[in-house]
């Protein structure tokens, strides 16, 4: 149900006590036991709030110490790439992890200009100075990795703390483990293992990198940015108050665009945004709640794009269609990508399972193989580093494909880019990724696609989450015969969490979440929004049935 307030701009009473927070960060010891307030890494890192215990200078402590010591025994003896977005519990993470990659003697990279970090640009340094990408910096430092401070999109009072590892892209389940464990296992000894610099060893030790200037002026070999600025194509880019503030402002200089930063104001607060579906401010640039003041300007651009607080996901507004669905984008984006790019021909594009299935009728008319994985973009990663896939993207609006030369330009999500590919797109085409998007329609049909939720215990969650298609006893889908039902995902096998149920024209998945007592329902179908209802009611009963 979407709050009355949705889309509104933000008031008083909806922003969080900045110096709440903050106390609480370093005051506040979170009891190891409780499962609540325990390092946990889901698909994109720890988070938390310090206000709930389960983001404080503790679990930053321990999670530091802990890849310190998962780097040592993996042989990782290079430099560390350390970057934060613009939180307001981000800093004083940031400055907690620095103390104690410092403390351990390990080489940290900060920014030159003590600025803030797209995810991305983060990416990026890690393959660059790996040897592994196109404008290479390998050598005898040894290998580089990286930490990220940032909870994404998530709002104001919360944190987050990922880790990148030599690869570039996000931590697999087998290091995020060891790491979660370790971590947990520090704070139950009180953090007796942790060694810890002071601030002002800090400042003599750490080095610094450029993110800003290597990623801005690479961009031309993964985008046509000669292209975009010959059409004069006016884009309004929103940082949403995020990590990529500076970032664009730099792009437009750098590439000569018709460029308008859109909102470059940076509050922990984000008193500026419009909330969000349920009332909450959170940057989520796929929302037409969290991105209604852009909206609003869409008759001022041709393109107006909007970031998350990392910049690993994109929202693309157009004059004509407004904010794209995210899936409607990805579709858009693989049909020029592998119509305008001299890629391998033998090389796939990769999606999540619970991506449209408009992707698969795109990636079969391109006359490439489909890579179909779990929830996550770290299935990805290798895919994209050795170029068996040229474009990995997820449902929830993010993306990453490769340089104009066919090599890897990032293993994690980058929002930018995919906010220039729609530049690029109406500058090359002259038209917009939506128009373009009503021509896949007419040549493949026009689903109907929703997220929703359903209740469920923790028992019936951790049954979901390991349950066998065998448990599926339905035969038919909202009318239609099922013709397939999935566990695992059909490109790497990898479990997906869940069930997938599938029918010729319609399909469902089904996963719990990670922090409510709810299961998420995904669901499609070409037949439209009143057959997808059907799918729906159908899947909650298919699900149920299997849960009793």
């Amino acid at each position: 149900m979407v709050d009355p307030r949705a889309g509104t701009p933000a008031e008083p009473k909806d922003l969080v006590d900045l110096d709440a927070l903050a106390a609480a960060y370093y005051d506040r010891v979170p009891d190891p036991d409780d499962p609540a307030q325990q390092v946990s890494f889901g698909t994109s890192g720890h988070r938390g709030s310090s206000l709930d215990g389960s983001f404080n200078e503790a679990h930053i402590l321990a999670t530091t110490q802990a890849i310190v010591e998962y780097r040592a025994q993996a042989g990782i003896e290079g430099p560390l790439l350390l970057g934060s977005d613009t939180h307001a519990l981000s800093l004083p993470a940031w400055q907690t992890a620095l103390e104690v990659l410092i403390g351990n003697d390990v080489v940290t990279l900060v920014d030159t200009d003590d600025g803030f970090t797209p995810t991305p640009a983060v990416s990026h340094a890690i393959l660059r100075l790996n040897g592994l990408s196109g404008r290479a910096e390998g050598g005898a430092h040894g290998q580089v990795d990286g930490i990220v401070v940032t909870p994404s999109h998530n709002p104001p009072r919360d944190g987050g703390f990922k880790y990148n590892p030599p690869n570039g892209g996000p931590a697999g389940s087998d290091i995020t483990g060891w790491v979660q464990d370790r971590a947990n296992a520090l704070l139950r000894d009180g953090l007796r293992g942790v060694k810890r610099a002071t601030t002002d060893q800090t400042r003599d030790r750490v080095e610094t990198y450029d993110f800003l200037t290597h990623y801005v002026n690479d961009l031309g070999a993964v985008l046509d940015m000669e292209a975009i600025a010959r059409a004069g194509v006016r884009i309004g880019a929103d940082p949403l108050g995020g990590a990529s503030v500076a970032y664009w402002g730099r792009i437009g200089e750098e590439y000569g665009l018709d460029l308008t930063v859109v909102n470059a104001q940076v509050d922990p607060q984000w008193g500026f945004m419009t909330l969000d579906h349920d009332a909450k401010i959170r940057m989520d640039c796929s929302s037409p709640y969290a991105m209604a003041s852009l909206v609003a300007q869409r008759d001022r651009f041709d393109i107006a794009t909007g970031n998350d607080a990392d910049a690993d996901r994109h929202g693309i507004v157009t004059p004509d269609a407004g904010l794209m669905n995210p899936n409607h984008f990805l579709a858009v984006a693989i049909a020029y990508l592998t119509e305008h790019r001299d890629w391998d021909a033998a090389a796939g594009v990769g999606k999540t399972v619970v991506s449209s299935r408009m992707i698969d009728r795109v990636v079969a008319d391109a006359g490439r193989a489909l890579y179909e994985v779990p929830v996550g973009f770290k299935w990805f990663v290798d895919p994209l580093l050795s170029g068996s896939v040229v474009f990995g993207g997820e449902e929830s609006a993010g993306a990453s494909f490769l340089r104009r030369d066919g090599s890897v330009w990032t293993t994690d999500k980058d929002g930018i880019i995919l906010a220039l590919l729609a530049a690029e797109i109406q500058a090359v085409t002259d038209r917009s990724p939506s128009q373009h998007y009503a021509g896949l329609t007419a040549r493949h049909g026009d689903p109907a696609y929703a997220r929703v939720d359903s209740p469920a215990t923790r028992d019936q969650k951790a049954r979901l989450g390991a349950l066998d298609p065998s448990a599926i006893t339905a035969t038919e889908l909202a009318g239609a015969p099922i013709t397939r039902i999935l566990s695992h995902a059909p490109g790497n096998d990898a479990p997906i969490g869940g069930i997938k149920v599938e029918t010729a024209d319609a399909w469902f998945a089904a996963r719990p979440s990670g922090t409510e007592d709810v299961y998420k329902i995904y669901a499609e179908s070409f037949e439209g929004p009143d057959h997808l209802a059907e799918v729906q009611e159908a899947a909650r009963a298919t699900v149920d049935a299997a849960l009793t």
